[in-house]
């Protein structure tokens, strides 16, 4: 059996034709963003003697305006939708069972997920013992940050086949009623002022999105000649209107300290905005084909989708190397935060962490692409089997979000580490077992 991983050029060059290249290349527009984004909101100086950090956005006013340009959250859940259904339709023409397909695509996002989970908790747990408590506990906390988003899109992409069947039936009545529903959610959040009202939209703002693209892979979002001019001025007008009037704020990203927010949870003003990204990119596309039909721009796009989730897991990691590095070299501690000559040192800083980071994928990249092996056998969808593929699902999430949510004291704890590594080491059990009916197979191989 051939198990070999095939390279980024074998990969590039084997892409067939019906194949859309303009989910790949804005699914690579969107990582590069974020990573690069991430980079540039970190301020990191030196406070008698010591390396402090803190986020551009809560000390650059003007960087609540740029959020509106490296925001890009809303993309990765529209071409994850267009996606989802694309490997759901191709499983259903394959023959391929449900239950296997959600073992496939489990295994393609949590491979790469489970080698990261294995390497935070092995380097707290060695760190506790060389470092101080309390450094090794911001140093996890800012490694983990990326998990929150594993932990809402594997049961976004877990509920790809009711996605997929409410679309063929309802068409955009399913993402308009998910709106309808974050709409709901926010009016009772902003009523009550209880901020955890509006948890439910981590899971709705982002379900809709997703939606948006499943309705984009079967047509009705094309259906008409105007819907991507509408859904683009419709979404802006929304966004900047919900903005204008309050009480949403004017950051589409996360900013430390304030009371509230358009990302925790998501809110019906970053709903907006990402309906009017969907809307700009799909009046766009014909002209993003032609790009990707260019060798140069197809292979990079190749190759940062081949590497996307390791990219995106590992890339607060270069922080923290780059942070120290740079300032045992003498650069980090000679400009204010802030001044022209900080802004000067932003390339040196991302240069840094972009080294970092490729000495990463390059050692861990290749987990994450599958080898040429064909699929297990799957079992039947049983009642029983779902119920308990939806339960490990649910674990896996679960355990994922723990940490996030856990906060820069309690991360590195090793009760949280431990209850995440139950939670989701269970979640690989039971969908494993709900979806192979050989006993020994392993979701994560």
């Amino acid at each position: 059996m051939d198990t070999t991983r095939p390279s980024i050029r074998t990969i590039a060059e084997r892409t067939p034709d019906s194949r859309d290249r303009v989910v790949d290349l804005l699914r690579a527009i969107a990582i590069l963003t974020v990573v690069i984004g991430h980079w540039l909101a970190v301020v990191v100086v030196v406070r008698d003697g010591e390396l402090t950090g803190s986020n551009a956005l809560g000390l650059w006013p003007p960087a609540e305006w740029l959020s509106w340009l490296v925001q890009v959250m809303p993309l990765f859940f529209l071409v994850g939708g267009y996606a989802g259904m694309a490997s759901w339709q191709s499983a259903r023409d394959r023959g391929r069972p449900p239950l296997g397909w959600l073992a496939d695509r489990m295994r393609r996002l949590l491979r790469p997920t489970t080698v990261f989970l294995a390497a935070l908790v092995a380097g707290t747990g060695l760190g506790r013992l060389v470092l101080d408590d309390e450094l090794v506990a911001t140093a996890a906390w800012v490694a983990a940050i990326p998990l929150w988003f594993l932990a809402v899109y594997v049961a976004v992409v877990a509920a790809t086949p009711l996605l997929v069947a409410a679309a063929d039936r309802w068409g955009l009545g399913a993402p308009l009623a998910l709106g309808t529903a974050v709409l709901a959610v926010d009016v009772l959040r902003l009523a009550t002022g209880v901020a955890w009202a509006g948890a439910v939209n981590f899971l709705l703002v982002w379900m809709c999105l997703y939606t948006l693209g499943v309705t984009w892979r079967a047509g009705p979002l094309l259906a008409h000649r105007w819907m991507p001019a509408a859904l683009f001025g419709g979404g802006v007008l929304l966004a900047a209107g919900l903005v204008a009037l309050g009480p949403y704020p004017l950051s589409m990203v996360g900013v430390p300290g304030a009371a509230f927010q358009n990302t925790a949870p998501p809110s019906l003003a970053l709903l907006a905005y990402g309906v009017a990204q969907a809307g700009a990119v799909l009046l766009v596309r014909g002209s993003l084909a032609r790009l990707t039909h260019r060798r140069s721009v197809w292979t990079a796009t190749a190759a940062v989708n081949a590497t996307v989730l390791t990219l995106y897991l590992w890339h607060m990691v270069p922080i923290l190397v780059a942070a120290p590095a740079l300032h045992l070299s003498g650069i980090l501690a000679a400009p204010e935060p802030l001044t022209a000559d900080w802004f000067a040192l932003r390339p040196v800083w991302v240069l840094a962490c972009a080294g970092v980071l490729l000495v990463l994928v390059l050692a861990l990249g290749r987990v994450e692409r599958p080898g040429r092996r064909p699929p297990a056998a799957a079992a039947p969808a049983t009642p029983l089997r779902v119920a308990s593929a939806a339960l490990g699902v649910a674990a896996i999430c679960a355990g994922l979000a723990l940490l996030t949510a856990s906060g820069v004291d309690h991360v590195s704890r090793p009760i949280t580490l431990a209850t995440t590594a139950v939670l989701y080491g269970s979640g690989l059990a039971l969908v494993a077992r709900a979806s192979r009916p050989k006993k020994d197979a392993k979701l994560v191989s």
